[in-house]
């Protein structure tokens, strides 16, 4: 069996029945997700593309405060695109958001979608869930079209909180194959300087989250 199947079977098997409680439990601890929304702001008319969409949560509130705006959505997990395209359905989008099933690893945008760059693209509490992340975070920057922005939003390492609540908090991440990346903001420094792009990066709340973005050129 691939890793990609092995990945796709275990989200699939978190979230069978999680999915029907996502976005009611994880709104009060996936911190700073509104803030990355607020800065996406696309050009008139432009493309947006989330890198492990999960139920569409973020898709919907983004359609909603671009109105101009195409969107674009994969995940690797099968359950949790039953709750995305449920969602868009009830939210009448259909004709402005789009979702398909790969891999963040190695997705072609072009054969999903018939669109292979985007103005805007951003990975949101995803990449702590990727083994290979990486690679994913890769990936989306290898989507983002010529002037565009890859926004990622994340755990940090609760350096300015109680030690108790940091150790707390990643053991209990831990049970969900939840692992926050301390070396995030080193790999958007070093993608941006390949790619000749230029880096804002900051912690949130305490470090409890950490928000960048890479402006490419």
């Amino acid at each position: 069996m691939s890793s990609a199947a092995t990945s796709a079977d275990v989200m699939d098997g978190i979230y069978r029945y999680q999915r029907h409680i996502y976005d009611l439990t994880r709104r009060h601890y996936l911190l700073g997700r509104n803030n990355l929304i607020a800065t996406l702001q696309p050009p008139s008319g432009g493309s947006i593309l989330e890198v492990g969409c999960g139920t569409a949560r973020n898709l919907i509130l983004t359609a909603r405060r671009y109105p101009e705006a195409q969107l674009y959505g994969l995940d690797i997990s099968a359950e949790m695109l039953k709750s995305a395209e449920a969602n868009i359905r009830a939210n009448n989008l259909e004709h402005r958001i789009r979702v398909a099933k790969a891999d963040a690893t190695r997705f072609e945008a072009e054969e999903l979608f018939g669109k292979a760059l985007f103005d805007r693209v951003f990975c949101s509490y995803s990449l702590s869930m990727i083994p290979n992340w990486q690679s994913a975070l890769q990936q989306a920057c290898q989507a983002v079209a010529a002037g565009g922005e890859l926004h990622v939003v994340d755990f940090g390492q609760q350096n300015d909180l109680p030690a108790w609540f940091g150790k707390a908090l990643k053991a209990w991440l831990a049970r969900f194959h939840v692992t926050p990346r301390d070396q995030l903001g080193e790999a958007m420094a070093q993608l941006a300087t390949r790619n000749g792009g230029s880096l804002s990066f900051r912690s949130i709340y305490r470090d409890y989250a950490r928000i960048g973005t890479i402006r490419l050129l």
